[in-house]
């Protein structure tokens, strides 16, 4: 079944010009532009340009979606096969199945969201022309890394995001912002060599660089030796991308330092990247392999989950300074702690739950991570005890919009039933409870009890957050500096009746302890609202999403048998 009725060779060149056409665009933001184009600022038309090109992408992956043969999930579809490399027997072989098309509309949608919001609030650095080239050139990789088939391939896209990210970091960041960008470079590098020879053994000794006939062969023709080698390597650098405990210490430096959208898209996609390759590549070319570490996956894995729950309990409280990025940025270590958990079963419940909190984390995060952008330009900080401190009232009575919204996507961050965060934690603990074939039932259910604990610490640190941030803490003065006092928008003081003003009449009169503070714009509107949306239509028709992963996963799983 289809939305749309679209042929083959429609379809082909859909998914080939949603991968291609970012590049394309960030070369064309590099030249100047035509003198039609150029309007009566330059720096407004290269974003335009930004918009433009990711909207276009969102539109041919939406179509592309419509036109997917939802009876058929399994199925690789749109499929390109073009020989590149002869001699190593290299192709560029493109295509999709129920288990990389959420991840490329999902890549779409936030990156057109991130070029939207950029538009009206360009974070302060260099030149707009390289900042929409930097973000088109990493739009394109994680494109790509979902829509490739091809080892080779899988690795030269893998790699292509990084250097953008590290330039979105090192000259549109905050404090520390070089730091954290060598930080960033240098753990995902290292991480990325070793997977490089771990890819290349998997290749050498297989005969062959193509992942649906190396799924197929479901690892007969690798050694377990071989095997184990092979998810070691690949799986140290994919564990550096998702980040797994105890290799995620660049990713809370690299939130807390990056720009708003820098952080949205490290968030909802890069990190989707590591895991992917989990699913995509080590549970189907090397099934044995990844047994014998399964264990230690999980291990690993449950620690991540309650350690960032920790790390999220010790910034929330009272006097820590903690910085409300880098408490965000602690929590989704713990949140994909559930998706590798979920991958660890290599069972279909709890790599289905796996694909579906990957997802939700895309959402909810991305969501999170532009409302503390919003607080951090209002209030001048992300301080939380400064946020919390500076009035009584806070968020629900200066900006309550925001403030509800805030509150909404922190109950989704900590599963509530009902929303996307609830339905692939409770999938991957299902999966841990019953794990597959010759791995340790206790040892699972222990892991599964540790990770349910782990809710229990998610729920806990973002209520405190909620409290403090959007109801605050009475003080005997304001913590907030004079400068900060001041209403603002991204372009200055707020104008007499705009949104959040006295006469707008959305959070009542201004005093000197509650001054307002401008609620939700309609670019921020317009950025956040779909986050939202599909947050709650995940959370209320997940059968959606589970029947495009779930024959796809199941066929993996079987080495690609039906």
């Amino acid at each position: 079944m289809t939305v749309i009725d679209i042929s083959p060779s429609v379809m082909q060149f859909l998914l080939a010009f949603i991968v291609v056409a970012p590049l394309l665009g960030a070369l064309a933001a590099l030249l100047p532009a035509p003198p039609g184009l150029k309007g009566k600022n330059p720096d407004q038309a290269v974003l335009r340009h930004g918009v433009t090109v990711t909207g276009a992408v969102l539109v041919a992956a939406i179509v592309l979606a419509a036109g997917f043969d939802h009876d058929h999930p399994a199925t690789m579809q749109a499929t390109t096969d073009i020989s590149w490399i002869p001699a190593l027997d290299v192709r560029i072989h493109l295509g999709i199945d129920g288990i990389s098309l959420p991840l490329l509309v999902l890549t779409a949608l936030l990156t057109f969201l991130c070029a939207l919001y950029s538009y009206f609030k360009l974070p302060a650095g260099s030149s707009p022309k390289a900042f929409v080239a930097l973000v088109l050139v990493l739009e394109s990789g994680t494109l790509a890394t979902f829509a490739v088939l091809d080892l080779l391939l899988f690795f030269l896209a893998f790699e292509m995001v990084l250097i953008p990210m590290y330039f979105l970091i090192n000259r549109w960041g905050g404090d520390q912002r070089q730091a954290a960008a060598w930080k960033f470079i240098l753990y995902t590098l290292l991480g990325s060599v070793v997977m490089l020879l771990g890819l290349l053994l998997i290749g050498l000794k297989s005969g062959t660089f193509d992942m649906v006939a190396l799924a197929t062969d479901n690892g007969r023709g690798l050694t377990t030796s071989v095997q184990v080698i092979a998810v070691l390597a690949i799986g140290l650098g994919l564990a550096v991308k998702t980040p797994m405990w105890p290799l995620h210490s660049w990713l809370p430096d690299a939130h807390t330092a990056a720009p708003t959208v820098g952080s949205v898209l490290l968030a909802g996609v890069l990190l989707k990247m590591g895991t992917y390759g989990f699913v995509r590549i080590l549970l189907p070319v090397a099934p044995d392999g990844m047994r014998t570490f399964a264990p230690y996956l999980a291990a690993f894995a449950v620690v991540g989950i309650v350690y960032g729950s920790l790390a999220c309990l010790a910034l929330a409280r009272t006097g820590a300074k903690g910085d409300l990025k880098r408490l965000i940025a602690y929590s989704s270590v713990g949140h994909m702690g559930f998706v590798l958990l979920g991958i660890a079963t290599m069972t279909p419940t709890g790599v289905n739950g796996a694909l579906f909190a990957n997802i939700a984390h895309g959402l909810i995060t991305g969501l999170l991570f532009f409302l503390v952008g919003a607080i951090k330009d209002r209030y001048g900080t992300a301080d939380l005890d400064t946020l919390a401190g500076a009035t009584g009232a806070a968020l629900y009575g200066r900006a309550p919009r925001l403030g509800a919204l805030l509150a909404f996507a922190a109950v989704a961050s900590l599963g509530l039933p009902g929303l996307a965060g609830f339905w692939g934690e409770m999938l991957t603990l299902f999966g841990a409870y019953s794990p597959a074939e010759g791995l340790s039932r206790p040892a699972f259910r222990t892991f599964m009890a540790i990770g349910a604990f782990g809710t229990l610490l998610t729920a806990a640190y973002m209520l405190i957050v909620v409290r403090r941030v959007c109801m605050g803490e009475h003080a005997p003065h304001s913590r907030l500096s004079p400068d900060a006092r001041a209403p603002r928008t991204p372009d200055g003081p707020e104008p007499s009746g705009a949104a959040g003003s006295p006469s707008s009449g959305s959070a009542g009169p201004r005093t000197a302890t509650t001054p307002q503070l401008a609620d939700i714009h309609p670019y921020e509107a317009a950025a956040w609202t779909p986050l939202a949306a599909l947050t709650v239509a995940a959370g209320l028709w997940p059968a959606v999403l589970l029947g495009l992963t779930d024959p796809a996963v199941q066929q993996l799983l079987a080495g690609g048998k039906s």
